[in-house]
């Protein structure tokens, strides 16, 4: 089985919306609001060296599809493959990109062989997969602020415990909390 890890930047009231831009009335909260530590953000590149696949919602996929594919620093998941879970895209343009109708069908690909899949963004993704009992790991950057409003990671309709398995707190007031979920 490939293990489903669903990162987020979070505030933390737990928000996840707009953390880099968007919609939200505070979009890029974390570059506007927290100063940067480089060793807050590690996890990020680790996380591309480990991953064997990437897995989106549509609206992150439309959000990374025109940018991402432009920065050197993402070439490892340029490269890989990308799985879109929609129920209305047609024909991915990004590089290796592929679409999945249903969360039996990421099922389907996390039972199947090969390396970890990150989910990025995607909050109304990582709520389907942690209701369906998908998701295996979170791997959150919690950001010293509070934003009142806006999408969140965990909507009420998951249950399970997480077991705290790596943390680090940084000069900025960034925590991270790495959790395994036991379903």
């Amino acid at each position: 089985m490939r293990p489903i890890i669903v990162t987020e930047f979070l505030s933390l009231d737990g928000v996840v919306d707009s953390p880099g831009g968007g919609e939200h009335p505070r979009a890029g909260w974390t570059f506007k609001e927290v100063p940067f530590v480089a060793e807050a953000y590690e996890m990020k590149g680790t996380e591309q060296l480990a991953a064997s696949a990437m897995l989106l919602g549509r609206v992150s996929y439309d959000e990374f599809a025109p940018i991402w594919p432009t920065m050197d620093e993402f070439a490892e998941y340029n490269a890989m493959p990308k799985y879109v879970v929609s129920s209305t895209l047609t024909d991915p343009e990004w590089n290796n990109s592929h679409v999945l109708r249903s969360l039996d069908e990421v099922a389907e690909l996390r039972n199947g062989e090969g390396g970890p899949i990150i989910v990025h963004g995607s909050a109304t993704l990582a709520q389907g997969l942690a209701a369906a009992g998908l998701v295996d790991r979170y791997h959150l950057l919690i950001f010293p602020v509070t934003l009142g409003s806006g999408k969140r990671l965990f909507d009420g309709n998951a249950t399970g415990t997480l077991k705290l398995v790596d943390q680090a707190v940084y000069d900025n007031g960034i925590i991270k909390a790495v959790y395994d979920v036991e379903y």
